[in-house]
């Protein structure tokens, strides 16, 4: 084949398959940025290696600190210790229950996460998928007392961690907390999460599988995306030059 005619052939390919594949990035998921966990990922008092999850390429691990007015994890101290340890970004989550004060539970999580406005530090999280019974109004009135308690406590907007069709029937599909960080819970399959109808144009955090693995925890675990750059992470988390990148 003439010369002339491979450099045609060749351009045109890279410019076919090129755009192919920068088509295909474009609408790819964001990278898998790190787990969330709870007690369950102690099976019979098993640690996690933090260490592990951090060498596996993870930047975060969310970890549940406390529900209601009387649960803390036990596993929530020695866990936020390694995280750090490692060089992971640590965000903590309370598990609401609005047949409860929402103002006492608000109280208990900030005594409890010690503020959370540090280095290596992620937003407090308010995970919202149980109703107590209440009302759509009854829980908006909820939310809306527990975050009028705990933001001054923290001084940081708190994420709020829920899935759509709670939001869309338990919320009544509000949009009173677009303003909050948007965490949702969507097991789609697709590269995008399925959106609650609350009047987020988009999302901070995706929990897009419960199934997952990483090295160094036992158990599969919840596995999570981050919809940004990792530099802008790694500043949402007080983490800036902190441990290298």
């Amino acid at each position: 084949m003439p010369r002339r005619t491979v450099v045609a052939v060749t351009l045109a390919a890279t410019l076919i398959f090129g755009g192919i594949s920068s088509a295909a990035t474009a609408h790819a998921a964001p990278q898998t940025i790190g787990p969330d966990v709870s007690s369950h990922q102690h099976p019979g008092g098993a640690s996690i290696n933090w260490f592990a999850v951090r060498a596996a390429g993870q930047q975060i691990a969310m970890v549940k600190a406390t529900e209601s007015t009387w649960y803390v994890n036990p596993y929530f101290v020695p866990d936020s210790l390694a995280m750090r340890a490692a060089g992971l970004i640590r965000g903590t989550y309370h598990y609401a229950d609005p047949s409860r004060p929402a103002a006492a539970q608000a109280i208990f999580y900030a005594t409890i996460v010690l503020g959370q406005n540090g280095i290596l530090d992620l937003p407090p999280v308010l995970d919202l998928e149980n109703s107590g019974g209440l009302s759509p109004a009854g829980l908006r009135a909820w939310v809306r007392e527990f975050f009028a308690v705990l933001e001054p406590l923290t001084g940081r907007k708190t994420i709020l961690y829920t899935y759509p069709r709670f939001w869309n029937t338990a919320m009544g599909a509000t949009t009173e907390f677009a303003d909050h960080p948007l965490w949702i819970a969507s097991y789609n399959g697709r590269s995008a999460p399925e959106m609650p109808r609350g009047g987020w144009r988009t999302w901070r955090f995706w929990q897009y599988t419960s199934s997952g693995r990483l090295p160094g925890i036992p158990t599969r675990v919840d596995l999570n995306r981050y919809n940004g750059s990792i530099a802008a992470l790694r500043s949402y988390g007080n983490a800036i030059n902190v441990f290298g990148s």
